[in-house]
């Protein structure tokens, strides 16, 4: 009879059952174990600590944007300070690696220059504080509620309810408009009055809509002034002050109030215009103005 032949072990399946696991484990089993459970607990003392701290920095009276910032730092370092102390677990020397890891970080450094700004960025919102978390601010082209600063980015939302992520570098290196800083607002309105229209009644009427609004405040005192002789109209400055949640408000209402008081007191709001006159030679040379050109023909 002959023997049926064996099919030959594949080289994989052959080193794998040649290991000595028993040895393994005993070299390697306690080490790996070790550093497994140093890096899960490692990850949730992280998570408990950079959760921590902006409650501690919001009982120190702190700016909640500080507390939110330091929170994505904190956490992002002791996440790399487990992963070592997992790496040191096993046996492996710190030391060299850490000689890797700062070799690897000027690298990674010097490839992401624009990313570390955005971080040195950070710092300096959170250290200078040009707005805090909840102020309406204009940065970056960008109108909206600040709702968090983190390392690379600052997100803001807008009064269309979205929220906009802006680089921190493109926030620093423009101008920053911080429209909640002060606690009043000034409302401005410039609107044009006819040249044949009273002054005095115009400024009158505009100035018992405003202190009719209760939003409006009484100090300091609405006013009304003369900013400019126009080239169609007299363009009268109507101003007052308001809490800063109420200035868009108020000044969209009383945009309204004074066109349907000012409509109400025969007060004309003019808006741009020319008058062209047409003249023809005559015969004799002289101008005769075309009548005939503007006048509608049967």
């Amino acid at each position: 009879m002959i023997a049926a032949a064996v099919p030959p072990v594949p080289a994989a399946t052959s080193w794998f059952h040649s290991l000595n696991w028993e040895r393994l484990l005993e070299t390697y089993g306690v080490p790996l174990l070790a550093a497994i459970v140093v890096l899960l607990v490692g990850m949730w003392v992280a998570r408990r600590l950079s959760n921590a701290l902006p409650r501690a920095t919001s009982r120190m009276g702190m700016d909640p944007m500080l507390g939110s910032f330091l929170r994505n730092v904190v956490y992002a370092a002791s996440l790399v300070i487990v992963v070592v102390l997992a790496i040191g677990t096993l046996g492996v020397q710190i030391t060299p690696l850490l000689a890797v890891l700062g070799t690897a970080g000027l690298a990674v450094g010097l490839a992401l220059k624009d990313s570390l700004s955005n971080i040195a960025s950070g710092v300096m919102l959170v250290t200078l504080r040009p707005f805090r978390v909840g102020d309406v601010v204009t940065v970056a082209g960008q109108t909206g509620t600040v709702r968090e600063v983190r390392i690379f980015q600052t997100v803001i939302t807008g009064a269309d309810n979205q929220h906009t992520t802006i680089p921190n570098t493109l926030i620093t290196a423009a101008p920053i408009i911080n429209l909640t800083a002060e606690p009043t607002r000034r409302v401005e309105l410039v609107i044009g009055i006819g040249y044949e229209d009273n002054i005095q009644l115009a400024r009158e009427t505009a100035i018992a809509l405003m202190k009719a609004d209760s939003r409006v405040l009484p100090s300091p005192e609405p006013d009304v002034v003369v900013y400019e002789l126009g080239d169609h109209a007299i363009k009268l400055g109507i101003r007052c002050f308001t809490k800063s949640a109420d200035q868009f408000g108020t000044k969209v209402t009383l945009l309204e109030q004074i066109k349907l008081g000012y409509d109400k007191a025969g007060i004309n709001l003019p808006y741009p215009q020319q008058d062209m006159h047409l003249y023809l030679h005559g015969k004799d040379g002289g101008l005769v103005e075309a009548e005939a050109l503007v006048r509608d023909k049967p």
